[in-house]
C-alpha cells in the first residue's frame, strides 16, 4: 500500500471508533480510544482489534470505499469487541469470538446499508445477543466478569461522565469526560444535546423509581445520549424528535431491565426507529390533509 492508502486506512479506523456516537471524525475517535484505555486496557485493545477486523473485512468484501473511509464498518465491530471483554474474562475463546463477531457485524451492517435502512448499532446488538445466548447455553466455555461494586455518590460530574462513558461500557469518570470532549470538538451542539438527554433521562428514571446507583452509573442515560445525538440540529423539529426519542429510550430501557434482558443499545435503536416512523406518519397525514384542502 502507498502512503496515501495507509493514511486513509488509519483514518477510517479512528473514524470507525468515532462513529460509535455518530461522529465522522478522526479526532473524536482518538479521544474515544484514549478514554477506553483509561478505563480498561483490555477493552481498548479489544476495540482496536475489532475495528481493524471490521474495516478489513469490508475491504476484503469490496464494500463501498467511501463508506469504509467514513468508518461505517468499524463502529458496530468495535462495540462487539468491547462488549465481549466487558461481559467475559478475555480467554482465547473470547478473542476468537471477537474476531468472528466483528466480521459478522460488518456483514450485517452492509446488508442494512445496501437496503438504505438506518441500522445504527443494531448489527452489534444482534451479534452480541447471539454470543450471550451461545455462552449462556455453554457456560463452561467462558468465565463471566465479576459484577461491578459501584456505590452511589451524589456527584453530578459522575452522572454526566457515566452517561457518556456507558455508551462504550465505561464506568470510569475520566473515560466519560474524554468521550464528551471527543464529541464536543467535532460538533459542540451534539455535546449540548447529550447533556440535556442525560438530565432528562435521569429525571425520568428517578420518577420511575429506578435504582439510584444505576442512574448515577449512567445505565439509564447512555441510550438517551445516542438518541439525542442522532437528531441533533438547530431547528425546533430536531429538538422535538430528540426529546421524543430520549423519552422512548428510557421507557424501553426500564422495561427491558424489568424483564432481565441485556438491553445494550437496543433502546436507542428502537426509540430512534419509532421516532422516525412517527415523523413520517405525521408528514403523510399533513400531506393528505393539504391535498384535501
Amino acid at each position: 500500500m502507498n502512503q496515501k492508502t495507509i493514511s486513509a486506512t488509519r483514518a477510517s479506523l479512528f473514524k470507525g471508533i468515532g462513529q460509535i456516537m455518530l461522529q465522522n471524525s478522526v479526532w473524536t475517535g482518538l479521544f474515544f480510544i484514549a478514554g477506553l484505555f483509561c478505563g480498561s486496557t483490555l477493552m481498548g485493545l479489544a476495540a482496536l482489534l475489532s475495528v481493524i477486523t471490521g474495516t478489513f473485512t469490508a475491504k476484503l468484501l469490496k464494500y463501498n470505499s467511501d463508506e469504509i473511509n467514513s468508518g461505517l464498518y468499524g463502529f458496530s465491530a468495535a462495540l462487539v469487541g468491547v462488549a465481549l471483554v466487558c461481559f467475559f474474562q478475555p480467554t482465547l475463546i473470547i478473542w476468537i469470538a471477537i474476531l468472528l463477531g466483528s466480521a459478522l457485524a460488518t456483514v450485517i451492517q452492509h446488508l442494512f446499508i445496501s437496503k438504505n435502512i438506518p441500522a445504527f448499532t443494531f448489527p452489534f446488538i444482534l451479534v452480541t445477543w447471539l454470543f450471550l445466548a451461545i455462552f449462556h447455553y455453554f457456560p463452561t466455555l467462558v468465565h463471566a466478569q465479576p459484577a461491578s461494586n459501584y456505590t452511589h455518590a451524589n456527584d453530578y460530574i459522575q452522572l454526566f461522565a457515566h452517561g457518556f462513558g456507558q455508551v462504550i461500557f465505561q464506568d470510569n469518570v475520566l473515560s466519560g469526560i474524554l468521550f464528551a470532549i471527543g464529541i464536543f470538538i467535532n460538533r459542540p451542539i451534539a455535546a449540548g444535546y447529550a447533556l440535556v438527554a442525560i438530565v432528562l433521562s435521569s429525571i425520568i428514571a428517578y420518577q420511575l423509581k429506578e435504582s439510584i446507583n444505576d442512574i448515577y452509573l449512567g445505565l439509564l442515560s447512555y441510550n438517551a445520549v445516542l438518541c439525542a445525538i442522532t437528531f441533533v440540529g438547530k431547528k425546533t423539529e430536531n429538538f422535538i424528535m430528540a426529546l421524543t426519542a430520549v423519552i422512548l429510550s428510557v421507557l424501553i430501557m426500564v422495561q427491558m431491565r424489568h424483564m432481565n434482558l441485556p438491553a445494550l443499545t437496543f433502546p436507542f435503536v428502537l426509540a430512534t426507529w419509532l421516532t422516525t416512523i412517527l415523523k413520517k406518519v405525521k408528514q403523510a397525514v399533513q400531506l393528505k390533509f393539504t391535498n384535501i384542502i
